[in-house]
């Protein structure tokens, strides 16, 4: 079935405190996107961020970011004063996130909702704790001693509760009680606000395109819970580290500095852990847009303590039998398999033997050099279709930067002679939407006709990413209703 959906960072939502949320203006999007004809809202990973504040660089696989966690719900429950959130400095730009004073102020409230909200009482609470006691326990642990060492990495931490001595783990259990229950408290927040968005969006025809990266941070409570799922020495100390192979983008290529999994081990497991993540992941997502899928085939590795990529090399990954074991284990599983960048004949058929279908970006498509898959003429229907992604810059900065030759490609391609520059965004917009591709996406920006101010990310650098917003009233009854016409006119509704 044919079908479009917008893409929108949760934290890109329009709010009165600093950063957006499960708040009345996600249900308001939800609304917006409802009005529009879409079928799906696609957001960015919404686990809790570390250093440079990227939602691909999460203290954990399986928990959520108490930045989204709606404060006015938390007004309403007796738990906050509104006087108390409006006092807090969240900064004074509506169109970017101070994430650090963010971080300055929204624990502070957090910890008093906390305090007042007699937890110990709360009977749902406890349920929650418990049935989600296989990565709770570590991962509010594992933030309860972080906080103690003053934030520094697992790894800088006293060797005994580094290396999870029964006695160490006892002690920082007992020591940091309070703490735990807070970041579990945290959880929970997060974990209801988020689900009852959900079932609004979902109640309104509206499915959720959820994302994970394929690799876990190294500071994470992830690596420090379970060391012997990844490629770690005696000293747990990485042996390699993920990236990319140097390219016409970057001539050093790009240092993640990811740990990488040890797939010996995950293999004679069966999988657990894979199996665990995505049956979390679709507790919380309608669709999984898994990230750097060619990286099962064959992943990157680097030798850990170098400064470039570029004495990495490539090694063969778990293939086609993870996502066998996947299906034995949850059925048929709702994914997009984010298969960008240079592929290889056998990361092309693991993607057709997976079933699941790969990305096509018409930013990608326009190269005078050589014909692109990503032109619309070469597409088969098994694919999602998008104008760009958070990784790129928006349509219209884009269009600007391109060389003569590739925009003249595009020129004639489009027959954008004779039309309004400012119009351009809606060109390329139409041509994503009547495209044989399944399913189209296009970030909120490109509808809008943003310029670079609204690009969310730039891979390899670090500051400045992640912190555009949408500002309030941006999104019109207007546009929601142009988007509609194109979106009936091309079948997708």
């Amino acid at each position: 079935m044919r079908a479009s959906g917008i893409l929108l960072p949760v934290a890109s939502l329009p709010s009165k405190y600093g950063i957006g949320a499960f708040s009345k203006s996600a249900y308001e999007f939800v609304d917006k996107l409802k009005a529009a004809g879409q079928k799906y809202w696609q957001i960015l990973p919404l686990g809790p961020t570390s250093y440079g504040d990227s939602p691909y660089q999460s203290f954990s696989a399986f928990a959520g970011n108490p930045y989204f966690i709606d404060l006015d719900a938390l007004v309403e429950e007796g738990l906050l004063t509104k006087e108390e959130c409006e006092a807090c400095d969240f900064g004074d730009d509506p169109g970017r996130v101070d994430y650090e004073k963010i971080y300055n102020e929204r624990f502070k409230l957090l910890q008093e909702a906390f305090f007042r909200s007699r937890s110990e009482n709360n009977q749902d609470f406890q349920t929650f704790m418990n049935e989600n006691k296989e990565w709770l326990d570590d991962y509010c642990l594992y933030m309860a001693v972080k906080r103690r060492f003053r934030g520094v990495s697992w790894s800088e931490w006293d060797e005994d509760i580094r290396g999870r001595e029964p006695e160490a783990m006892n002690r920082y259990r007992e020591m940091c009680s309070s703490e735990i229950r807070f970041y579990a408290f945290m959880q929970f927040l997060f974990r209801n606000q988020w689900l009852k968005l959900k079932a609004y969006a979902n109640e309104n025809g509206i499915s959720i395109i959820g994302d994970i990266p394929i690799y876990v941070a190294f500071d994470s409570a992830d690596t420090w819970a379970a060391p012997e799922m990844f490629q770690f020495d005696s000293s747990l100390h990485p042996t390699a580290v993920a990236g990319c192979p140097p390219d016409g983008f970057s001539a050093t290529g790009q240092l993640w500095g990811n740990p990488l999994y040890d797939w010996e081990y995950h293999r004679r497991t069966g999988y657990a852990w894979w199996i665990r993540r995505m049956r979390h992941s679709f507790k919380l997502y309608d669709t999984v847009r898994v990230d750097h899928f060619r990286g099962f085939d064959e992943y990157y590795s680097i030798p850990y303590g170098d400064a470039t990529a570029e004495f990495g090399c490539w090694k063969k990954g778990p293939g086609i039998e993870l996502f066998e074991v996947l299906k034995r284990e949850l059925g048929d599983m709702p994914i997009i398999a984010e298969d960008l960048g240079y592929l290889t004949p056998s990361v092309i058929k693991l993607v057709k033997d997976s079933g699941y279908p790969g990305m096509k970006v018409l930013e990608f498509a326009f190269d005078s050099r050589e014909e692109s898959d990503y032109l619309p003429h070469n597409y088969d229907k098994n694919c999602v279709v998008y104008t760009g992604t958070h990784d790129n810059q928006t349509l219209s900065a884009w269009f600007g930067e391109l060389s003569g030759e590739d925009r003249e490609l595009a020129m004639d391609y489009l027959n954008l002679y004779g039309r309004d520059r400012e119009e351009y965004n809606w060109e390329f917009i139409r041509l994503a939407l009547e495209s044989v591709a399944d399913l189209a996406v296009i970030p909120i920006q490109d509808y809008l006709g943003l310029g670079a101010e609204a690009r969310i990310n730039r891979p390899s650098i670090l500051g400045g990413n992640w912190a555009w917003r949408l500002r309030d009233g941006e999104f019109t009854d207007e546009l929601a209703g142009k988007i509609r016409k194109l979106t009936k006119i091309y079948g997708r509704l």
